[in-house]
């Protein structure tokens, strides 16, 4: 009888054991093929539309490109962060088309310029990302629009030709979740047969701004930081509707301009659920 007893104890821890492996090898092979074989790619960084053409060293353009320059149909502004899926990297992209604002353009140096975004039209492909964002993170209910201002003259001295790009350096306050810092950031622009088209990346530590850091305890771990992508076409005719009037965005505020589609693929599954709490 104890013989059979001790088998049975044996049994039962190999039992155990095997369960606790199956979880583990369930807990690492789930996430990873669910980010590298089930969901989309990230969409790839927002680029000038020349960016596979010339460069900012050709000769400048010597159109003159001084006046009211608005923010026009096309352009987008959203953020990239990188996360962890219980040990699996991944990127999380959101991105939004209500987006106003203009710069003004005395002689050869931007003298003023000014940009709203309608933070709930700002969407990724996972509805509990998009849950997470709108809430505890950016409490877009309370803190519906960011902007950004220029707060110093950013020096063209060279036009760029028409498909060229040059960099320039610019500063700003950029204002998120209701909390103003100054920024510098690099400014590259193009000249388009529309108009100019600008790019710009923003470094972004989600502390400085009083961001909490979005992570979900035990789940998804991010980084500490992210980037602020922008990719503005300006034009001199009428430009987007500024932010904060017309019809509601996409995830249900009140914004301006009506809402556009965002260049965030679908995953092909229905996506993972996120607990609500970390």
């Amino acid at each position: 009888m104890p013989e059979n007893g001790s088998r049975h104890r044996n049994r039962l821890r190999w039992w155990i054991g095997g369960a606790v492996t199956v979880v583990v090898v369930l807990a690492v092979a789930l996430p990873f093929v669910y980010i590298h074989f089930i969901e989309s790619p990230a969409p790839a960084k927002l680029a000038l539309p020349g960016s596979t053409g010339g460069s900012g060293t050709g000769a400048g353009s010597s159109a003159s490109v001084e006046g009211t320059w608005k923010v026009g149909t096309g352009s987008v502004v959203g953020y990239r962060v990188d996360e962890v899926l219980i040990g699996q990297h991944s990127t999380a992209v959101g991105r939004g088309t209500e987006v106003s604002g203009s710069i003004l353009i005395s002689g050869a140096t931007v003298t003023e310029g000014s940009f709203d975004v309608a933070m709930g039209s700002v969407v990724s492909d996972q509805s509990q990302r998009n849950s997470q964002f709108d809430g505890p993170i950016m409490e877009v209910s309370r803190f519906p629009t960011s902007t950004l201002r220029i707060t110093g003259p950013i020096v063209l001295h060279t036009i760029p030709a028409q498909g060229a790009t040059v960099d320039y350096p610019a500063a700003g306050d950029l204002t998120l979740r209701g909390v103003t810092k100054p920024v510098t950031f690099t400014v590259s622009a193009e000249r388009t047969g529309g108009g100019i088209a600008v790019l710009a990346d923003i470094p972004i530590r989600f502390s400085t701004w009083g961001i909490a850091n979005p992570s979900i305890s035990g789940f998804v771990t991010t980084s500490d930081s992210g980037t602020l992508e922008a990719l503005l076409h300006f034009t001199q005719g009428a430009g987007n509707p500024a932010v904060g009037t017309g019809a509601s965005s996409a995830s249900g505020g009140s914004h301006g301009g009506p809402p556009s589609a965002v260049t965030v693929p679908p995953t092909t599954v229905p996506p993972l659920t996120i607990p609500a709490n970390g």
